[in-house]
């Protein structure tokens, strides 16, 4: 059995994974999206189930930088001008920052640090190419950047899968990573992603605020009759079963300061430590065993 040290460790970069996310209101779910495509790529390309663990981990953690980026940029409805771009494009390095002293932080800084590198050398932020990218950056940020594309944001409709797959097509060599891109796209056209796109977690489809458009937040544990609200507009849903799926009924009330608090999903939460621990490295309370089973190779491809 893990030790209690390690979970407790990795139970705090999750919480604090949660609570960056709960900022931006039209990426609910983006984090355990992301997580999930890393870490089916990473089986899918002859990874070990250990090291898919740990890019499932960077796919998790990869935005931790955005609680440096101000609210008006993070949330910004339009095209960002020059000027909040070049702040937006410093979220890798804070993230980095974040980790930085933490133990775990060997699993995951390559995925938060380097997942907008592109493999032409023109990504950021240090202008890394090809396989100087880590392994981890560059299947993180294949699947950052489908869930991007599929995804509705305050200025754009999210793209069909189709098109988001012939975007990562089209930018093999460039943007992308030739062989894993190559597998995330059969992954794609097949059934592998269908319960993770446009979801929030395993069976709970995203949903859009009626009123407003951003997600607003339903948890795997809620049932028919539970009141959800945006945390936008304010408004008040009560779910209820449509189709066999849940979905939002407005009560017309409008949520106080306790029903928009950002919350934890403390039941995600268990999900993903309950998933992850047994395949991440004992450690015996510096993180030593991390840093060397990386160094040691902790990037390996399976025979």
């Amino acid at each position: 059995m893990k030790n209690t040290h390690t979970q407790d460790l990795l139970h705090t970069l999750y919480s604090m994974a949660f609570l960056v996310e709960a900022r931006d209101p039209y990426t609910g779910g983006h984090l355990w999206r992301v997580s999930q495509y890393a870490t089916r790529l990473a089986l899918a390309s002859g990874l070990s189930k250990q090291n898919a663990v740990v890019a499932g981990l960077g796919g998790f953690l990869h935005d931790l930088g955005k609680v440096g980026v101000p609210d008006s940029i993070l949330n910004h409805t339009g095209k960002l001008s020059d000027e909040q771009y070049a702040v937006m494009k410093t979220h890798p390095a804070l993230g980095a920052q974040v980790l930085q002293g933490h133990p775990m932080a060997p699993l995951a800084v390559d995925a938060v640090l380097g997942h907008h590198e592109r493999i032409d050398g023109r990504g950021y932020p240090n202008g890394l190419s090809g396989r100087k990218i880590p392994e981890a950056a560059r299947i993180v940020g294949i699947a950052d950047a489908f869930d991007a594309m599929t995804s509705s944001r305050p200025y754009r409709q999210g793209m069909p899968v189709v098109a988001a797959i012939e975007q990562i097509e089209v930018n093999l060599e460039k943007q992308f990573d030739l062989q894993f891109g190559r597998r995330f796209i059969e992954l794609a056209q097949s059934s592998e992603l269908d319960g993770i796109i446009g979801h929030s977690d395993t069976g709970i489809p995203m949903h859009e605020c009626p009123m407003c458009g951003p997600v607003v937040v339903v948890h795997r544990h809620q049932k028919v009759g539970d009141k959800v609200f945006c945390r936008v507009c304010g408004n008040g849903f009560a779910l209820e079963k449509q189709q066999g799926k849940l979905a939002l009924k407005p009560t017309m009330q409008k949520g106080n300061a306790t029903d928009l608090q950002a919350l934890i999903d403390h039941d995600l939460l268990a999900r993903l430590l309950e998933e992850s621990l047994p395949y991440l490295p004992a450690d015996s309370g510096g993180g030593k065993s991390w840093l060397r089973r990386l160094r040691d190779g902790l990037w390996t491809r399976l025979d």
